[in-house]
């Protein structure tokens, strides 16, 4: 499926753009957290330029955009804005990452985990718990985070959100496969720990433990490994079916071909960019380093067309 070919103004001069049905916002940063102004900005004027890692530009049209599916760790600075996408005739849903790695600085410019927690459960009062899914993501071992410590931050955090959604996705760290993680990793002096097969099957199996008092539906993102025996999904992070019972039918059967092979996300079209998250999250792959990203931050323009 191609996405609808349009025309965009940009500066009174008419551009190629796409028409996207469903937009990702976004894989590569926070745009709840940090764009939610911007955001608004380009829904009011109705086009995006996403600028990619080669620096090419490509222009999103969003007169078709029928759904959002918005990526966060914080959707405080958008909530205010979902009554206006309600009356744009857009529908959405969160992905909501809550990980508990304050006391090892792996998330440092995160607001407390209190905090957030309390903007989860306020966001599912408002929308409904189908609406926001809860990601642990991703689950790390170092030297000073065990399989039991690591589980222990789950539950607690479990414990206090489960009730307010219906599912928990998370993913298994690979600090291996990206250079730049690695090196990021080191210099913030984190010694992290290869999860092998055994280790993803024992973790997985503590987290369907806790799951029986949860009655959550639990899935993994884009891992190779088969988890079904303990009643673990492959996910959907683009759900097409979730989609369908939210805002409709939108285009949504056909795979994202796009994504890592055992992702099972429908075809949307991210309107990210790199190097433009500040949470500096030490394993983040979006981000090639924190200088990098505090520099991006400072030339951020709410009325730019693109993030940055």
């Amino acid at each position: 499926m191609d996405w609808k070919k349009t025309r965009v103004f940009v500066n009174g001069t008419e551009t190629d753009a796409v028409a996207p049905t469903i937009i990702s916002a976004s894989r590569l940063t926070d745009i709840p957290a940090f764009y939610a102004e911007w955001f608004m900005n380009r829904l009011r004027i109705g086009y995006v330029k996403r600028i990619d890692r080669w620096n090419r530009s490509e222009y999103i049209s969003l007169e078709a955009t029928k759904f959002v599916v918005f990526w966060t760790k914080n959707a405080a600075p958008l909530i205010r804005y979902l009554r206006e996408i309600d009356s744009l005739g857009i529908s959405y849903y969160f992905t909501f990452t809550v990980n508990d790695y304050e006391k090892e600085g792996l998330e440092p410019k995160l607001p407390p985990l209190a905090e957030r927690i309390k903007t989860f459960k306020a966001l599912s009062d408002m929308i409904g718990k189908e609406r926001v899914i809860w990601r642990f993501d991703p689950l790390i071992l170092t030297n000073n985070i065990s399989i039991e410590s690591l589980v222990l931050k789950i539950r607690g955090i479990g414990e206090k959100i489960a009730t307010h959604t219906d599912k928990l996705v998370f993913s298994f760290a690979n600090i291996d496969r990206y250079k730049k993680v690695k090196g990021n990793m080191r210099n913030k002096g984190i010694d992290y720990l290869p999860i092998n097969a055994a280790a993803m099957v024992d973790i997985a199996s503590r987290i369907s433990a806790l799951n029986a008092r949860w009655n959550l539906e639990l899935a993994t993102c884009a891992e190779e490994i088969d988890l079904d025996f303990l009643g673990i999904a492959h996910n959907k992070c683009i759900d097409g079916d979730l989609i369908r019972k939210i805002g409709g039918s939108h285009n949504i059967d056909l795979k994202d071909p796009g994504q890592r092979k055992k992702c099972q996300c429908v075809k949307s079209k991210d309107i990210g960019q790199r190097n433009s998250c500040g949470h500096l999250c030490a394993y983040c792959y979006a981000n090639d380093s924190p200088s990098v990203v505090i520099n991006n931050l400072k030339r951020a323009n709410v009325n730019s067309d693109s993030i940055l």
